[in-house]
This record gives C-alpha cells, sequence and structure tokens, in this order.
C-alpha cells in the first residue's frame, strides 16, 4: 500500500485500511496470503463486532482482518454452535479435573512481565516460535492488551501460579476466542481444551449462541484440534456451513 494518508472504508463505523500486501502465508508455506488490516476509527460495540465477526473477521490489536488471499480460499471462519454442542466423553474428562484443578479468574486485559514470560514459554516449549523472536512487552501489549472492542482475559490459577490465560471478545450473541497459552508443565491437563469448555460454559451462562475460534485451515496441523468441535459452522464462499461429523 503507498504511503500517505490510509484509505478510509466506509461502515458502521468506518474503518482505516492500515496495512494490505502480500506476505507469505502463516498456515500454508505454499502459499503467498493477503490479509488486509482495518482500523475502526472507534471502538466497536458488541452489535457491530458481532456483524464483523458474521463476515469472517479476526481481531489482532487495535486492527481487524479477514483473509482475502489472491488463489487459495483455505481459511475458513469457525464458530461453534453453543445450544447443540455437546461434550464427548474425554473433554468431559477434561472438564471435570479442570474445575477440580484450576481456579479461573475472569479480568480485564492487563499488562504483566509474568504474563510475557509465559507467553513465550509456551510459544518456545511447544515448538510456536518459528524463526521469530520471543515477543517483548510491547508486542505483547499490542497483540493481546489492545483493542477496538471488548475484550476480557480467563486467567486459570494454581494456587498462586499463573498457569494459563485466555483472552476472549465480548459480542452481542457470541465470544470469540483470540488466543490462549499456557505453562507446559502442565500440558498433561489439557488447559487448551479447558480454556475452551470454559468459554463455552460462559456462553451458556450468558445465553449467548456461538463460540467463535478463528479460523479453520485444511492442511495447517496447528488447526486440526477445531474440527473436533462439533457441531460447528464454517464460512465457505459468504455463507456459514454447518459441520457435524
Amino acid at each position: 500500500m503507498r504511503a500517505g494518508h490510509p484509505p478510509l472504508i466506509d461502515g458502521d463505523p468506518p474503518e482505516l485500511l492500515v496495512h494490505d500486501e502480500l506476505s507469505p502465508c502463516p498456515y500454508l508455506a505454499e502459499e503467498q496470503a493477503r490479509l488486509p488490516m482495518r482500523l475502526p476509527t472507534r471502538p466497536l460495540t458488541r452489535r457491530q463486532f458481532s456483524a464483523r465477526l458474521r463476515e469472517g473477521d479476526r481481531r489482532q490489536g487495535l486492527v481487524l482482518y479477514r483473509p482475502t488471499c489472491p488463489s487459495c480460499t483455505a481459511c475458513e471462519a469457525i464458530r461453534i454452535v453453543v445450544a447443540e454442542f455437546h461434550e464427548g466423553k474425554t473433554q468431559r474428562r477434561i472438564w471435570r479435573r479442570g474445575r477440580d484443578f484450576f481456579e479461573v479468574h475472569l479480568a480485564p486485559c492487563a499488562p504483566d512481565p509474568d504474563k510475557v514470560s509465559l507467553y513465550n514459554r509456551h510459544k518456545m516449549r511447544r515448538g510456536l516460535l518459528g524463526d521469530g523472536e520471543p515477543i517483548t512487552r510491547t508486542g505483547y501489549d499490542a497483540f493481546l492488551v489492545d483493542s477496538c472492542t471488548e475484550s476480557f482475559e480467563l486467567r486459570f490459577m494454581r494456587g498462586d501460579r499463573l498457569v494459563g490465560v485466555s483472552v476472549v471478545d465480548r459480542a452481542e450473541d457470541a465470544l470469540s476466542a483470540v488466543y490462549t497459552y499456557f505453562d507446559p508443565d502442565f500440558s498433561r491437563h489439557s488447559p487448551g481444551v479447558f480454556a475452551i469448555l470454559t468459554q463455552l460454559e460462559l456462553c451458556r451462562r450468558w445465553g449467548l449462541d456461538y463460540l467463535y475460534l478463528g479460523l479453520y485451515v485444511e492442511g495447517c496441523k496447528a488447526m486440526t484440534y477445531k474440527a473436533i468441535y462439533r457441531p460447528h459452522e464454517r464460512l465457505v464462499e459468504g455463507e456459514w456451513i454447518r459441520v457435524d461429523r
């Protein structure tokens, strides 16, 4: 995108197009990605954010994005239908054990050096860092603290020890899972699964219809876990398609 004033996109509210360039795909090594980054001109209400989730948007920090790649349509927004979802046997076991093992605190998103350290530990120990550098405090805040909508944290504690964090967005009819990280020493307790089940329980408690899990990409190993939460819906060519198996 050319230097100068970012283009203004009509909407409710309008958005500034702050980045629109081809880049290596973060999900499929052989593909090129186009992820235009749009900055809302004011914070989004729950209703406005719901509308963007229905269109397939994701949030990262202050900006929204939606894949518009030139030669690939593998990215599909995915959401769990809360009223129809029933935990499988393994998920029920993880839920029961997790409720006994973890203490869950709901709090505003807030910066904290311990969270930055835990985030980097999670990325490095689970081989998710790739060729990148550990995140800095500034980078962490820009990714997981700053927001253009209503967001909160779920903090998973074991006594006084922070074991994991889920950053979650609140919409009018849904929650949207932004990112979860946890201490790899507690992997046998499946904190990632427990975090999703906790968010589903919040959806039920608050009378919400959906839990958005971000993007599902066929062929991306890191995304396969999302498909086990059924029934779910995927956004395919502008239409939400139900997936039962």
